[in-house]
């Protein structure tokens, strides 16, 4: 469908929600699901064209305590209009009995560029306990394990800022060629320098099976003593090409979530409905199915 038409993208988003909300919501029980150990968010990245009321309308609808919220360049919340949007953003969700569970940032660093002591201090100041990181990246055309430390100098940096100011940053492991944690054994290398309580992981099941495949119980059980979120995605693979699609449908060893539940592990699980580029109709129906074969897989 074209949106060369002189409607803009928001008026699009909020006349597709008014279908969404009239269609799709009404088979979507609206009280909370049946209480598990867990603290079940979704990633809001592919509701961020919308006003705050609706996507907390759509996330509620869905039965999700919290929310993870992209608060970055080009995300739902901007880093320049943090102290303005941010409260209007965490009101709107309290309104509807969501927490804003994680924040996902843009900030590896202190550092003006990036915002980090006014981004982080809002936050904070609003009862926002974790926010995940931006990655590092490895420069591939030089030696790998020295640059471990300049990572390892920056974290000193953040965690030092994070700690004072009262917000716990995270790290998710993603798959890719020059990513830092992409393989865990370097994310734990350079984690066990720090204290679990004031740096953690955001373990991330789909990213781990892409690069680990069968060995994602040995990732897992390396870096179990970080894990403070863990996040559910499904890598799909066609022939030689990776793609993503509906959780329990693709590669991810259903061991993972017996896994899961056998473990002490109690803090958030993050669902990432990331593979239908935000066409809000299907991404609700997409929400309500994958919340349901999460819960059927820990449940």
């Amino acid at each position: 469908m074209s949106l060369n038409t002189g409607i803009s993208r928001r008026s699009f988003f909020q006349g597709t929600l008014g279908t969404a909300a009239t269609v799709a919501l009404p088979g979507i029980s609206h009280s909370k699901t049946e209480k598990l150990r867990w603290e079940f968010c979704t990633f809001t990245k592919p509701l961020q064209d919308l006003s705050y009321a609706e996507c907390a309308k759509i996330v509620s609808g869905v039965g999700f305590d919290g929310v993870e919220a992209p608060v970055r360049p080009k995300g739902q919340v901007l880093p320049e209009k943090v102290e303005d949007d941010l409260p209007r953003f965490v009101e709107t969700l309290k309104e509807h009995n969501l927490a804003l569970t994680l924040l996902t940032s843009g900030i590896n660093e202190v550092s003006k560029e990036q915002q980090t002591e006014k981004v982080l201090k809002t936050a904070a100041a609003l009862g926002v306990k974790r926010f995940r990181m931006s990655y590092y990246r490895y420069d591939l055309t030089k030696p790998i394990h020295p640059q471990l430390a300049d990572f390892t100098a920056k974290l000193k940096d953040l965690v030092a800022l994070t700690d004072e100011i009262g917000i716990k940053p995270v790290y998710q492991n993603h798959s890719g060629k020059n990513y830092f944690g992409a393989p865990i054994w370097d994310l734990y290398e350079v984690l066990t320098g720090f204290n679990p309580e004031q740096i953690g992981v955001a373990f991330d099941i789909g990213h781990a099976t892409v690069e680990g495949a069968k060995a994602w119980p040995l990732n897992f059980a390396l870096i179990k003593p970080f894990v403070d979120t863990v996040y559910l995605k499904e890598p799909h693979w066609n022939e030689s090409k990776l793609g993503w699609g509906p959780i329990g449908e693709g590669a991810v060893d259903k061991g993972f979530f017996q896994t899961l539940k056998k473990s002490d592990f109690d803090g958030p699980v993050s669902i990432h409905i990331e593979y239908l580029d935000r066409r809000v109709p299907e991404v609700v129906d997409a929400m309500r199915e994958n919340f349901a074969t999460v819960k059927q897989l820990l449940g």
